[in-house]
């Protein structure tokens, strides 16, 4: 990915369910423009999802999802049907292709979407090669309770009422989302505090660090840039103490002993919580480390799976600060990318990290997952807020 890209974490996800052999693969194709995915007669073709980003007149960035299909058979179909069950977690529009006989998996996956508050356009796709078309979408209505488009992808017809629809169900706040908020305005100067260690991609800066610069410029603000070992002299050489500070979590506490009084003060970790999450379940839920004991058990979640560090944040650095405080006989449970349990309920705490990577809707699910289940969950920033004693000092 390149600076100019959007990242697939900030596109509207649109994943497409069907049974096998409904046409989901040939669709992308159409959507796409592209040959995106494998596209065969034989039924299950799609055995893994399969991600496609592209921009769509008048709806932007877009990361279209191919799934197996959720009728899928035997212990080899069980696991393909568990990772399209997973790509409901993280799609803000879903495209469900309809067969031609019983409805039963169609329903079943309507009401699944439905449940979880996911906008869904049914379709008819093959119309091309039917002879039923208007009394077929007529039964389906019938019996899904929704009328389908219909669509034939090999002929690239009602392609066009697709994306109409998609911009007819785009959420009305998709996008609006802000990193910083209210925190910044125009004209106000921002200083990032981002120390370049092993952490650092070389030659790069990390995802979110992108990210808040990007919209710092965008808001006009005059944004000012340092290492940890540099904020000293920055703020000396700076002839107004900056409005907010924004630093790495792992250097809160050197950071906030020597900020300005009148600075605010907030971490990238901790503006993404909000940006990706829900920053007051985060906040409330950092209260229960004070309860922790070493017979509790904490799960650290990570959006990104990479080879651990040797002074890994999520691996190495909060467990350190865990146990300093609670004890060493704490259990801590680490898990990456899209291996998040299904019961939550062995844990007192889960503690996730800034999830730059994953969608605002997929993050949302594991927190709705983590209250459904009564566990607490905060994020990497505002736990080590907590464990620094400085909560109640930082911006969010």
């Amino acid at each position: 990915m390149s600076l100019t890209d959007t990242p697939n974490a900030n596109r509207l996800h649109i994943a497409l369910f069907g049974r096998r052999n409904s046409g989901k693969s040939s669709l992308i194709n159409a959507l796409t423009g592209q040959d995106t995915a494998l596209v065969s007669d034989t039924p299950g073709t799609t055995t893994d999802l399969v991600s496609k980003a592209m921009e769509m007149q008048g709806i932007g960035p877009c990361l279209f999802i191919d799934t197996p299909g959720f009728d899928d058979e035997g212990e080899l179909g069980e696991l393909r049907i568990s990772r399209t069950l997973k790509a409901i977690e993280k799609t803000d529009i879903a495209l469900l292709l309809c067969g031609d006989t019983t409805f039963f998996h169609e329903k079943e996956m309507l009401a699944l979407l439905k449940e979880k508050n996911i906008p869904v356009i049914p379709v008819l796709n093959k119309i091309d090669i039917r002879e039923n078309n208007d009394s077929l979408a007529t039964y389906i209505e019938k019996e899904c309770k929704i009328r389908p488009l219909l669509v034939s992808a090999k002929e690239e017809i009602g392609i066009e009422q697709i994306r109409q629809a998609i911009l007819e169900k785009l959420p009305s706040d998709f996008g609006q989302q802000s990193i910083t908020g209210e925190l910044t305005a125009e004209n106000d100067l921002v200083l990032l505090v981002m120390p370049q260690d092993i952490q650092a991609p070389k030659g790069r800066l990390i995802l979110p660090q992108v990210q808040t610069i990007r919209e710092l410029l965008d808001k006009k603000c005059l944004v000012v840039s340092c290492t940890t070992d540099k904020l000293t002299e920055t703020l000396q050489a700076l002839v107004r103490p900056p409005k907010l500070i924004i630093t790495d979590s792992q250097v809160f506490k050197a950071v906030y002993e020597q900020k300005p009084e009148e600075s605010k003060l907030t971490s990238f970790s901790v503006l993404f919580a909000g940006y990706k999450g829900d920053i007051h379940y985060y906040v409330e839920s950092a209260a229960v480390i004070e309860s922790l004991t070493e017979d509790s058990c904490v799960l650290i979640a990570e959006a990104c799976t990479h080879a651990p560090l040797t002074e890994d944040i999520g691996r190495v650095k909060l467990p350190r600060l865990l146990r300093k405080r609670i004890g060493e006989k704490l259990q801590i449970d680490i898990v990456g990318g899209t291996d998040f349990p299904q019961d939550l309920t062995p844990y007192d705490l889960i503690i996730h990290c800034g999830a730059c990577m994953f969608n605002r809707k997929y993050v949302l699910s594991r927190i709705e997952r983590a209250r459904e289940q009564h566990i607490p969950m905060t994020n990497y920033g505002v736990a080590i807020a907590y464990l620094n004693g400085i909560l109640d000092q930082i911006e969010y």
